[in-house]
């Protein structure tokens, strides 16, 4: 039995161990949000680094730069002359929303149908596990790896990675390597894994519309008084037709059409009305909307889109007839290649101020944005990596864009002159990350980790 095989067999004789570490992070509610208790992201970075030491890792360590919340990195360096492969992952979690939504505690994990059910399960402590699993089960069943390893594992990819660049500045040497792993991304369905080669950006900015210094009442004021959220729905609908197409001027100018390779691929893929209806939750009677001439897929993946991810005027518990003093929304675009991040931003906020309800005030607030990526597939580690997945999942993957947004990948493929960056991951359809009840698919995830032990074998024979 050659040593990728007994580390095959070391993973599925002490999968149950490896399980009890994932369920332990989940416990922690390392939720890196602003005003969220920090804390609890240092225990969880406390607990990975434990972790990674058990796996074999050494010269783990706990980074913090320009008061970030904390990484975790690890290496193993014991193969002289052979190529080194960075793996990522991240072990911050979104907010749990509306507690009363969950069918399970959201940082109680728990088993049912296959699935593992908890906040972060999926997203993103199931791709640290698999990560450090992989690992360990080489080491612990052969000594050692086939090619050198380093682990980056980031505690604040949720909330858009703002230190990030600090940390390749600072750290360039350490976390250099040949191939880039990220175990972050979605499997195409249950059973068909995926591998994904573009990722859309984002861009977002806050709007606040005030007119008062506090609310009034409405009855005595109602009339000649301006409401500040009347005025903010009208700038937003504003932004969009009917059909959900943005208004903006020249925001599609710039945009890439579909290579061959995309039509091709897009076609190949098997593709249900209604079960996207299911996976994306709408209620019945919700009708689809968007660009006429591009399917569900080719929207989410290869079309910018317009989003107002939050609003607020009152409370709703504690609701009044009231004329309210301000409302404030946070409104972003997702971009695509050729977009230019600043360019689109500038256009987002120049249409939100040219159109700007009159009698108030109106303030827009710009923030950082994250760029799109996209990969070529020709590098002979894609071909490593489509028989690495074929191996463990049982047939070949597919290759798929993505709607969201990973802040890592674009920086470190240009901080590491180009390295080839390999995402995968082990979210479905079903896992409901960053929403209710997210879960993940046990088999795929023990198929995934197999996957992961086949792809350093395959990595290190590429010079």
């Amino acid at each position: 039995m050659g040593n990728e095989e007994k580390a095959v067999e070391y993973f599925k004789s002490n999968y149950a161990g490896f399980l009890e570490d994932l369920k332990g992070l989940v416990r922690i509610p390392s939720i890196s949000a602003a005003g969220f208790d920090r804390k609890n992201l240092v225990d969880s970075a406390e607990a990975i680094a434990v972790l990674a030491k058990a796996a074999g890792l050494l010269s783990v360590e706990i980074l913090e730069v320009n008061g970030s919340h904390p990484y975790i990195y690890g290496e193993w360096l014991g193969q002289k002359g052979a190529p080194t492969v960075l793996l990522y992952a991240h072990h911050d979690v979104q907010p749990t929303g509306e507690i009363d939504k969950w069918e399970t505690a959201p940082f109680e994990p728990r088993e049912l149908d296959e699935r593992l059910f908890g906040r972060g399960v999926a997203d993103d402590k199931a791709g640290v596990v698999a990560t450090l699993a992989s690992i360990a089960s080489y080491l612990k069943s052969t000594g050692g790896l086939p090619l050198n390893v380093k682990v980056i594992f980031e505690g604040e990819e949720e909330i858009g990675s703002d230190n990030l660049e600090n940390l390749i500045n600072e750290y360039r040497d350490k976390l250099f390597a040949d191939f880039i792993v990220l175990s972050d991304t979605d499997n195409y369905d249950i059973g068909i894994p995926a591998v994904t080669t573009q990722l859309r950006g984002i861009v977002y900015c806050n709007v606040t519309v005030s007119a008062l210094s506090q609310p009034l009442h409405s009855g005595a004021f109602g009339g000649p008084i301006p409401d500040p959220v009347q005025s903010l729905a009208k700038l937003i609908a504003k932004l969009s037709d009917e059909d959900g197409k943005m208004t903006i001027p020249h925001i599609y100018d710039d945009v890439a059409e579909l290579s061959k390779e995309d039509k091709e691929s897009l076609r190949s893929l098997p593709f249900d009305i209604e079960m996207f209806r299911h996976h994306s939750c709408l209620l019945d009677g919700v009708s689809l909307i968007g660009e006429k001439d591009f399917t569900p897929n080719e929207q989410i993946w290869f079309r910018p889109s317009l989003s107002v991810n939050a609003i607020q005027a009152s409370s709703r518990e504690q609701v009044s007839n009231i004329i309210v003093d301000c409302a404030w929304a946070r409104i972003s675009i997702r971009i695509v290649p050729n977009m230019d991040p600043e360019k689109t931003l500038n256009q987002l906020v120049k249409f939100l101020k040219d159109n700007a309800p009159k009698g108030v005030i109106l303030d827009v607030k710009p923030f950082t944005s994250v760029p799109w990526w996209k990969t070529d597939t020709k590098h002979m580690a894609f071909g490593a990596l489509k028989d690495a997945l074929t191996k463990g999942y049982g047939r070949d993957p597919v290759f798929i864009g993505c709607g969201g947004s990973i802040g890592f990948v674009e920086p470190f493929t240009k901080a590491l002159n180009g390295a080839p960056a390999l995402l995968i991951g082990v979210e479905d359809p079903h896992t409901n990350a960053h929403s209710w009840n997210e879960s993940l698919y046990l088999p795929d995830w023990k198929k995934c980790i197999i996957s992961l032990i086949h792809l350093f074998e395959n990595l290190s024979k590429i010079s």
